[in-house]
């Protein structure tokens, strides 16, 4: 097989450069990246604690919140350990295939996290649109079945993207990846054969999943917020609205951030390189560090049981 001057075949290792153009303050910059990873893990852990101990909190909104913190936990994990020993031990190699792991993870837990925030989304339409049917549709059963098949459709669609990267792509023209992880442009963007099935496949999985996703979301939202406006005594409509501003807030601050990081990747050649990096970096690293904080704050049962913990008076 001819390969051209420069460049590698099959590399058995890749290097992740951390953020292009802030190499110099990358220590810096992984202080507070592990202080979000800490109370990310802390506070979901927490969460999960709660939920799993308190019965009263084993009904469909709690178990999805627990879900989503467990997620929460696998994404941030799947990434922060080796960014900081790009930060901070200068550790940049990775092998391909744990490469190729990586970015099996990142993007199932993320596809994950998505399902999970629909099928929230639907809880709360059901809750608020049909409450007498809620306790009956929402089974353990169904509960079951939801997970199995968030976590089967990530994992199956995410996959092939892989597979498409070690049959197709055996010229790569750097082993070096400009990025603190392993992500799928990223690393497409190495080979020098035609990556136009690769992309589109990505395309494809992005829609399929964060569009999919996305729409139901916001329809359930809509019908949410019509039931609520028709709702006769103000208290009523308060109470049924505060439901649902933890998962609204959840639900942009994860969106916002995918969208905005998933179109520059592709889309945003005029943007500067560490903007992209660190964008994607807080897309993968603010949604576990602000989930538990923001149902914390917006979930009274949550809260209280928290405060519970903290404050309780210890017996003399």
């Amino acid at each position: 097989m001819l390969i051209p001057n420069g460049s590698v075949f099959m590399p058995p290792v890749l290097t992740l450069t951390g953020i292009p153009g802030l190499e110099s303050v990358q220590h810096w910059i992984g202080i507070p990246f592990c202080v979000m990873y800490f109370i990310a893990v802390i506070g979901n852990s927490l969460i999960l604690g709660i939920i799993k101990y308190e019965h009263s909190l084993h009904k469909p909104m709690y178990i999805f919140l627990a879900m989503l913190g467990a997620t929460d936990i696998a994404l941030s994990t799947c990434i922060l350990p080796k960014m900081l020993g790009i930060f901070w031990f200068h550790l940049p190699e990775i092998s391909f295939e744990a490469c190729l792991l990586q970015m099996w993870f990142i993007h199932s837990f993320q596809a994950v996290e998505s399902g999970i925030l629909l099928a929230m989304a639907l809880d709360r339409y059901v809750a608020i649109c049909d409450p007498l049917r809620h306790t009956t549709i929402f089974s353990q059963q169904l509960l079951i079945h939801i997970a199995v098949a968030v976590t089967l459709r990530a994992g199956i669609l995410v996959a092939p993207s892989i597979v498409l990267i070690k049959c197709r792509l055996k010229l790569y023209r750097t082993t070096v990846i400009s990025h603190t992880y392993c992500e799928h442009m990223a690393i497409v963007k190495l080979a020098i054969e035609d990556v136009c099935i690769n992309k589109i496949y990505g395309l494809f999985v992005a829609f399929c999943i964060l569009g999919f996703d996305i729409i139901f979301i916001t329809l359930s939202y809509i019908q949410i917020f019509i039931t609520v406006f028709q709702l006769p005594q103000k208290e009523a409509r308060f109470k049924a609205f505060n439901t649902c501003i933890a998962h609204i807030c959840v639900f942009l601050q994860f969106y916002l951030l995918a969208f905005f990081s998933f179109f520059t990747h592709r889309f945003g050649a005029h943007i500067p390189p560490y903007v992209h990096i660190l964008l994607s970096n807080l897309y993968l690293l603010v949604p576990p560090f602000l989930n538990p904080i923001v149902y914390g704050v917006k979930t009274k049962q949550i809260r209280d049981h928290v405060l519970k913990i903290f404050f309780s008076k210890k017996p003399s």
